[in-house]
């Protein structure tokens, strides 16, 4: 059977976290936490299923693995959305985080914090926690007039004078997602997610951006950490859901029902997903 696309992108996807952020130590890999036995097992068939990864005396820093794991992600999406531009017309871009005051919705912060800047009680009062930076950022250009009215006379020096749209009005990148990349899920990186999306939807003049995480845990329980519950992320992102899920059946696990709650709540979806769920 010919293989698609997205199925060969999701494979090379896998073999580049193979390859640098997931890496194997005394044949237990770097996803795992070594003291629990579920994630060792669950982690160790989990890997087994989509690949071979790199034995090293020692695993890669806590930083440096977060950063590779980012960069996989950031190309995984980019090249996704490369495919599926037709479905999503306008001029989108995937970067490495940025701080959210350069973009449309919230370049107000930016006036926000020079004023805090020259107020050392304001300064107080407001903290500087707004000031955000996502792991990675997908923005949407603003549009010459001559696209927009590339089939018809749309729009003219008369109309429409304040849309983010149009870079007529002087118009900043829209942020169209904010996703937050989390190789293994500790309960402090679960406040740190859940703050972030909190603050982006606080603070926003304009449309909410897509609020997404990405994780490689093994472990259910520290998954629905962040991914049950409505209200902040619109849901988390596996990067092997479909493997996690044999892997737990297979292994009799008791979690494999909670897996199941969060896919059918919607709160939890395959990598594979995720490209597609930004086009929307």
């Amino acid at each position: 059977m010919m293989q698609t696309w997205l199925s060969n992108a999701r494979r090379s996807f896998h073999a580049t976290c193979l390859a640098g952020p997931i890496t194997m130590t005394g044949g237990v890999p770097s996803i795992a936490d070594v003291a629990n036995g579920p994630s060792r097992d669950i982690s160790i068939a989990l890997i087994q299923k989509i690949g071979v990864s790199q034995d090293r005396a020692e695993k890669p820093a806590g930083q440096t693995a977060g950063a590779m794991f980012e960069s996989a992600c950031r190309a995984f999406i980019e090249s996704s959305l490369d495919q599926f531009r037709h479905l999503r017309p306008g001029i989108f871009t995937v970067e490495k985080g940025r701080q959210i005051s350069l973009f449309d919705q919230y370049a107000h912060l930016d006036e926000l914090r020079i004023l805090a800047d020259a107020s050392r009680e304001l300064k107080t009062l407001l903290g500087t926690d707004y000031l955000i930076k996502p792991d990675i950022v997908v923005t949407r250009a603003a549009e010459p007039d001559s696209e927009i009215n590339r089939f018809a006379l749309l729009v003219d020096g008369d109309i429409a004078k304040r849309t983010a749209l149009r870079q007529a009005n002087g118009a900043r990148a829209t942020l169209h997602a904010s996703i937050s990349c989390k190789l293994t899920i500790r309960s402090d990186r679960v406040q740190n997610t859940r703050s972030e999306a909190l603050n982006l939807m606080r603070n926003r003049k304009g449309r909410l951006p897509h609020i997404v995480a990405v994780t490689a845990e093994p472990l259910p329980s520290r998954i629905a950490a962040i991914a049950l519950g409505t209200g902040d992320i619109d849901c988390v992102y596996h990067f092997a859901l479909t493997e996690l899920v044999e892997v737990l059946r297979e292994q009799g696990r008791e979690t494999f029902e909670l897996v199941e709650t969060m896919i059918e709540g919607q709160r939890l979806r395959d990598i594979s997903d995720l490209p597609l769920d930004l086009v929307i």
